[in-house]
């Protein structure tokens, strides 16, 4: 019996620390997933605000808003095209990856002198601001074009592979011979009749 309370209690103890670990799980990817929408809703909300502060305001302040809109335009658009899960594009995401901390790093600091109440100084600062922007969503910009360029040329690769079968294939299906037809037996012609053989008359004495 003992033996038997201690196998139980073994199996008692797997049970709940699996549990256990489940539900860590479970509540972490919850976390996780609702970290993300919450994320993904804050991006929305400034966007939004971005926007609106780009026509609403004027001056070095409203360029600064337009600057933050691009950039983040052409690092999602890049994103969006480039597909982590394609060992090829391995190289391409790992650089729009560093180029995402340098254009999420010009993203704060331009966040700060938005509200930057001497304009003359932000304007001052604004031509070096727009020039590492530019080369932020340029370099994007690159990166998003040539994965577009070489999807369109694989699609275009296979499809010219495909068509190429299926040709291949429709004339197979349409080479057919018909069927050997066995040609009518010939009539027998009846031999040609033999000569009449000559009749003999009567055998006459003395002849």
């Amino acid at each position: 019996m003992d033996i038997v309370g201690i196998v139980v209690l073994v199996l008692v103890l797997a049970f709940v620390t699996l549990g256990v670990v489940a539900t860590v799980k479970t509540v972490r990817t919850a976390k996780r997933g609702v970290a993300r929408a919450s994320a993904q809703a804050r991006r929305a909300v400034e966007d939004a605000q971005l926007k609106a502060r780009r026509f609403t305001t004027m001056g070095p302040a409203g360029e600064v808003a337009q600057l933050r809109i691009d950039l983040r335009t052409a690092i999602d658009s890049t994103f969006r095209v480039i597909d982590r899960n394609d060992p090829s594009l391995s190289e391409a995401a790992g650089l729009l990856d560093r180029l995402n901390d340098h254009a999420r790093t010009l993203d704060r600091e331009l966040a700060v002198l938005e509200r930057e109440p001497d304009r003359a100084r932000l304007a001052a600062l604004l031509p070096d601001l727009d020039t590492r922007a530019h080369r932020i969503t340029q370099s994007a910009d690159s990166l998003r074009w040539a994965a577009q360029d070489r999807a369109q040329q694989f699609a275009a690769d296979d499809l010219a592979v495909l068509r190429q079968q299926i040709d291949i294939e429709s004339a197979a299906l349409r080479h057919w011979e018909p069927a050997p037809r066995t040609p009518p037996a010939e009539a027998k012609q009846a031999p040609p009749p033999s000569p009449p053989k000559p009749k003999l008359g009567p055998i006459r004495p003395g002849s």
